[in-house]
């Protein structure tokens, strides 16, 4: 979880903007990025739209911190 404290940090962010982005109770996200809690699928997906990142990239299956193009919503959706 050191990409997540590290990306936090990088974006001049705090535990508690981190809450205030995602919904994820401070103390919760807390336990994320020291690694005693892992994180739901969701939660991971409202911590890279916060950070501006990519899930992949926060799993560590990636070194590229920028995130992929947002697919476009469907007028039908």
């Amino acid at each position: 979880m050191s990409r997540l404290k590290a990306l936090r940090k990088e974006r001049g962010y705090t535990q508690v903007k981190m809450q205030m982005l995602t919904g994820i109770d401070q103390s919760d996200y807390s336990k994320i990025e020291s690694g005693k809690r892992y994180y739901t699928f969701e939660q991971c997906k409202r911590i890279a739209l916060a950070l501006e990142t990519s899930m992949d990239y926060l799993a560590g299956l990636t070194d590229e911190k920028s995130p992929y193009p947002r697919a476009e919503e469907s007028a039908d959706a």
